[in-house]
């Protein structure tokens, strides 16, 4: 079997109508006249590749996202993201027909918390309050009382009455950030992101003597010695809103490197470095998974409107809960 043979079966296997594209089609074009012509609009993430990016009707962190999936009137809605971002659209707004270019575009934080491992968790302490934080399934929202993102999560765990036990899942390192910024003894699930744990402290320490008038900001998904350093710890939101509103024109970023591009553009006179991660056959960190999305793949989506995401009635009903009250208190 030849390489177009094996991209071919790689489509077919993850959703795709793999009819042949015209050579020297113009993805940004047709992305475009496809959006129109369907009546839908396109949610994607900063940590997207940039040309995606500049395409997205609404372009934000996990919270905005969210937020813009609750109100959208469109017919569809395409998520350029991993799943469970995806997924969450299609609970908040299950009407609409949501579509995901990438069905194996996953996430290793929501990977690191089994839905049957975690109500067992949930059941040995079951007179907590449950806070997940949206980067996880579908099936572990549904187990939730409470969602939140990085950009409201300590509004959330503030929310709720400082005598009641609080589980916090699916990040560790976000639920340690938390438990310093709200002072709450919180039982934490002993997940983490991949992206966010590449980073080498030896080598951002390096890159902080080799430019002594940088500032280092980080995402608090990022492990405890990380965060330590740093001089701004925030959401990816709050990290581009430091970023070009503070006096400081180089910084060092810890968080996902595609978030360089929105910082670019907003501050084009300031200096973005990536923090390096432990790999010296990379310089930055990025999310494979968040990488699948690519823009042949968008405009397949919409094309053929496959792969759709699917879900069961009672499950979004169940998840759709603990998402509406996050959204509720994050007005």
């Amino acid at each position: 079997m030849n390489s177009t043979e094996d991209h071919t079966q790689m489509l077919s296997s993850r959703g795709y109508v793999t009819t042949p594209i015209a050579e020297g089609l113009d993805y940004v074009a047709e992305i475009k006249r496809l959006k129109k012509e369907k009546n839908a609009v396109l949610l994607a993430h900063y940590y997207q590749e940039d040309a995606i990016q500049d395409l997205a009707d609404f372009l934000g962190d996990s919270l905005y996202l969210a937020q813009a999936a609750a109100e959208v009137d469109a017919d569809v809605i395409v998520f350029a993201g991993v799943h469970f971002m995806a997924e969450t659209a299609k609970i908040i707004n299950p009407t609409k027909k949501v579509l995901l270019s990438d069905l194996k575009a996953g996430c290793s934080l929501a990977d690191s918390c089994p839905p049957q491992d975690f109500a067992a968790f949930k059941a040995q302490n079951p007179d907590a309050v449950v806070v997940t934080y949206i980067n996880c399934s579908a099936e572990i929202k549904a187990l939730s009382d409470l969602v939140c993102t990085s950009s409201n999560a300590k509004k959330i765990i503030e929310s709720i009455p400082k005598d009641q036990q609080i589980i916090f899942a699916p990040d560790k390192h976000l639920g340690r950030y938390l438990i310093k910024e709200t002072g709450r003894d919180m039982l934490l699930w002993d997940g983490s992101c991949v992206v966010h744990e590449a980073f080498s402290f030896e080598k951002i320490i390096q890159l902080v003597k080799q430019y002594p008038k940088a500032k280092f900001i980080a995402h608090p998904e990022s492990p405890e010695d990380i965060l330590a350093i740093a001089h701004f710890i925030g959401s990816t939101s709050k990290l581009i809103d430091f970023a070009i509103t503070d006096d400081t024109n180089e910084f060092i970023v810890a968080t996902e490197a595609g978030i360089l591009h929105e910082m670019n553009k907003r501050a084009p006179n300031k200096t973005f470095i990536p923090a390096p991660v432990d790999d010296d056959t990379c310089a930055c960190s990025e999310c494979a998974f968040m990488k699948l999305n690519t823009l042949e793949k968008l405009y397949r989506c919409l094309a053929f409107e496959q792969p759709e995401i699917q879900l069961d009635q009672a499950l979004m009903s169940q998840a759709r809960l603990p998402i509406e009250r996050m959204l509720t208190l994050s007005k």
